[in-house]
C-alpha cells in the first residue's frame, strides 16, 4: 500500500471502476488427473493479466492479507458433480472479489498467481511472498492511522458490525428464495418437458383399435395427430422455462452469492480484529501490569540492582510493545473504515441484481404466455364440431359418467 493522495479515509471508487479493474472466469477442465483419487484441473483466464492452469484448490489459496474474501471450503474426497460446480462458482467469486480489491489487485502473488502456469505455482508465490513483509510494516499510513481516524471510530466500527450483520442476514433470506424460484423454473422446465413427451408418445400409439371403437375411429386418429403436434409447443415452453432458471441462476443467485461473500468477508475481519489485534494488546496490557507489581515489589524488598535493572529493561521493551499493537490496532481499524466503504461502493450491486431478477420474470412470463397463447387454437381444434366450431365435451356434476 502506498500513501493515499488526498483525503485516507476517502475510497474513491465507483462500482463501474472496481468491476473494470478485471474479470476473471473459473472453468473445468474435463479429465480429472490422479491414479488413484481424482482431482479436478481449472483454467482461469483473466480479462487484464491473461491465462493460467491449475490443479488444486491450494492453488487459489494466497499469501495473509488484512482481510480476504472467504474462500470457498475444501472439497470432500469423493466429490459430486454438484459440488464441483458448486465449488468453481464460489471460486471465480473469490478470484474475482481478490481481483478487483483496490489493494489486493496490485498485489506481486496475485499477479503471478494469474499469469504463472506451471507445476509449481506454490513454491512461486512463496517466493514472491519472502520479499513483502507484514503490511503494517510496509504501509506508510500504518503509524499515521490513529491520527485520521475520527475520534469516535469504536462507536463507528460497532455500528458499523451491526449494519453488516443485519444487511447480510436480510440478503442471505433474499438468495435462498430467489435460489429456490430459479430452482422452480428449472423443475418446471423439466415437468413441462416430460408431459410434451407424454403426449408424443400418445400421438405416436400404433395400437390397433377395436371393432368396438370404429365408428370413432377417425375421432381418435385426430386426436393422435393433434397430440403430437401439442408437444412441439410443450418443448418449447419447457425450453422457455428452463432459459428463466437459469438466466436467473446466473444473474440474480450468483451476483447475491458475490454480495454475500463481500459481507462475509467484512464480517470475519470484524472478528479477526476483535480475537486478533484486541486480544493481543490485552493480554500485553496485562502481562505489562504484573511485570510493574513485579518492580514495585523488587524496589520493596530492596533486590540486588542487576535484578532491577532487568526488570525494568524488560518493562520498557513492553511499553514498546504495547504501543506497537495500539497502532496495529488503530491500522486494523483503518483496514476496516476502508473495507466498509468498499462494502458500500458494492451496494449499488443489490439494484443492478433486483432488476435483473424483475426482467427476468416479466420477459419469461410474456414468452411463455405468448407460446400458451398460441396453444389455446389447437386445443380448441380438439373437440371441434361439425362446423368447425369448439365444443368441449360435457361432463357431469360428479365426474362419473352415467350408463
Amino acid at each position: 500500500m502506498q500513501m493515499p493522495q488526498g483525503n485516507p479515509l476517502l475510497l474513491s471508487y465507483t462500482l463501474q471502476e472496481l468491476l473494470a479493474r478485471d474479470t476473471v472466469q473459473v472453468e473445468l477442465i474435463p479429465e480429472k488427473k490422479g491414479l488413484f483419487l481424482k482431482h479436478v484441473e481449472y483454467e482461469v483466464s483473466s480479462q487484464v493479466r491473461g491465462r493460467a492452469m491449475f490443479n488444486f484448490f491450494a492453488d487459489f489459496i494466497f499469501r495473509g492479507f488484512p482481510v480476504i474474501p472467504c474462500s470457498p471450503p475444501d472439497s470432500p474426497v469423493l466429490a459430486d458433480r454438484e459440488f464441483i460446480e458448486a465449488r468453481r462458482r464460489a471460486l471465480r467469486r473469490f478470484i474475482n472479489l481478490v481481483a478487483r480489491h483496490p489493494p489486493f489487485s496490485e498485489d506481486v502473488a496475485l499477479r503471478l498467481f494469474l499469469s504463472f502456469s506451471g507445476p509449481d505455482v506454490q513454491n512461486k508465490l512463496k517466493e514472491s511472498a519472502q520479499c513483502v513483509g507484514d503490511e503494517f510494516m510496509s504501509c506508510k499510513l500504518a503509524p499515521r492511522a490513529k491520527d485520521f481516524l475520527p475520534a469516535d471510530i469504536q462507536t463507528q466500527f460497532a455500528v458499523s458490525r451491526e449494519l453488516i450483520r443485519n444487511i447480510y442476514n436480510s440478503f442471505h433470506k433474499l438468495r435462498d428464495r430467489a435460489e429456490r424460484i430459479a430452482s422452480r423454473a428449472i423443475d418446471n422446465a423439466a415437468d413441462l418437458l416430460i408431459f410434451g413427451k407424454e403426449l408424443s408418445a400418445l400421438g405416436s400409439d400404433t395400437t390397433p383399435l377395436p371393432s368396438w371403437a370404429t365408428l370413432h375411429s377417425s375421432t381418435w386418429g385426430s386426436l393422435k395427430q393433434a397430440l403430437k403436434g401439442l408437444s412441439v409447443e410443450f418443448a418449447l415452453l419447457a425450453d422457455k422455462a428452463a432459459q428463466q432458471g437459469k438466466q436467473e441462476e446466473n444473474d440474480v443467485v450468483e451476483k447475491l452469492n458475490l454480495f454475500l461473500d463481500l459481507l462475509q468477508s467484512y464480517k470475519d475481519l470484524c472478528e479477526r480484529h476483535e480475537k486478533g489485534v484486541l486480544h493481543k494488546h490485552q493480554r500485553a496490557l496485562h502481562k505489562y501490569s504484573l511485570m510493574k507489581r513485579q518492580m514495585m515489589s523488587a524496589t520493596v524488598q530492596s533486590r540486588e540492582p542487576d535484578s532491577v535493572e532487568q526488570l525494568e529493561s524488560r518493562i520498557v521493551e513492553q511499553e514498546n510493545a504495547i504501543q506497537t499493537m495500539e497502532l496495529r490496532g488503530y491500522f486494523s481499524l483503518y483496514c476496516l473504515h476502508q473495507e466498509m466503504q468498499l462494502v458500500h461502493v458494492y451496494l449499488p450491486l443489490t439494484s443492478h441484481i433486483l432488476g435483473a431478477f424483475v426482467n427476468s420474470q416479466i420477459q419469461g412470463h410474456k414468452e411463455m404466455s405468448k407460446v400458451w397463447n398460441d396453444l389455446k387454437p389447437k386445443l380448441n381444434c380438439l373437440f371441434a364440431g361439425p362446423s368447425g366450431s369448439p365444443t368441449p365435451p360435457r361432463l357431469p356434476q360428479d365426474g362419473v359418467s352415467p350408463r
